[in-house]
């Protein structure tokens, strides 16, 4: 109790937040022509660079206003603050049931999509970078909340495959919202893509990766707008339902098999017991 009192309380971390907010939706969309599209500069945007600017952990200068105690104190907030977020999408999904039938076996389908990162990143991890086993916990998934469980449940967080799941969960919360806004504004100018599809990978498992890809998307195509946050709901929803048993079923032993056939020594082994 006394700990949600402070940080009820905690002015400063609030008014922080607001500020952000108000200067970030003052600077409002900026679109930028590149040639095979465009980029949409979108408010979430801007406030997750002033976020970085005032983080004490980034730029030391910043300690005078943000101390260690509004950092703790707004990392739990941020799943709270994406829950109205995530409400709106279910009050969405119901209208649109029919398309989102419609899409069904895309939406299932999808989900293999996660694999890609064994694929791509596992190997550059171990024969490029030597990581241990590290890279099993980096490379089996995207590193969101249901992959930090299912390795802090096998391996334990103070493990090296926690260390590596952890690492990625990191740069994907600072770097992940960026970078799919501006994949997002890119491919649906392009016409590469249909928006159904890009609206559905804008479901990754991730609330805030969700908000700035379906957001961009729903800047670029206004008039799909109510498709494509439908589309994208569903998706994430699916993710984090079939993606948790995808991860450990599939991902992870296919993980743990390809690190021996790439040459590992199991010098490194699993973390157990007082790790967890």
């Amino acid at each position: 109790m006394d700990k949600l009192k402070e940080t009820v309380m905690d002015w400063r971390l609030h008014l922080t937040v607001l500020a952000i907010t108000i200067l970030a939706e003052l600077i409002g969309i900026v679109q930028i022509p590149i040639g095979i599209g465009s980029i949409l500069l979108l408010p979430l945007l801007y406030a997750f660079v002033f976020g970085l600017i005032i983080n004490p952990h980034v730029f030391k200068l910043a300690k005078g206003w943000i101390r260690e105690r509004e950092v703790q104190t707004a990392s739990p907030l941020i799943v709270i603050a994406i829950m109205p977020f995530i409400a709106k999408f279910g009050t969405i999904i119901g209208p649109s049931i029919n398309q989102i039938i419609d899409a069904g076996p895309a939406l299932i389908m999808q989900e293999l999509g996660n694999l890609g990162t064994i694929v791509i990143a596992f190997p550059v991890a171990v024969l490029v970078f030597r990581m241990g086993r590290e890279s099993i916990g980096a490379c089996f998934s995207v590193a969101r909340e249901p992959n930090i469980a299912i390795i802090a449940e096998k391996y334990g967080l103070k493990s090296q495959e926690g260390t590596g799941v952890m690492g990625v969960y990191v740069v994907g919360t600072l770097f992940g919202t960026f970078t799919f806004a501006i994949l997002a504004s890119i491919l649906a100018t392009t016409g590469a893509f249909s928006i159904e599809a890009l609206a559905m990978a804008c479901g990754i498992g991730s609330g805030s990766m969700m908000a700035a890809c379906s957001g961009a998307l729903a800047n670029a195509v206004p008039e799909m707008e109510e498709q494509i946050l439908a589309l994208a709901g569903a998706s994430n929803v699916l993710t984090y339902a079939t993606g948790l048993y995808l991860g450990i079923f599939v991902a992870l032993p296919l993980t743990e098999k390809l690190y021996t056939l790439l040459g590992r020594k199991t010098d490194d082994t699993p973390m157990t017991g007082e790790s967890k």
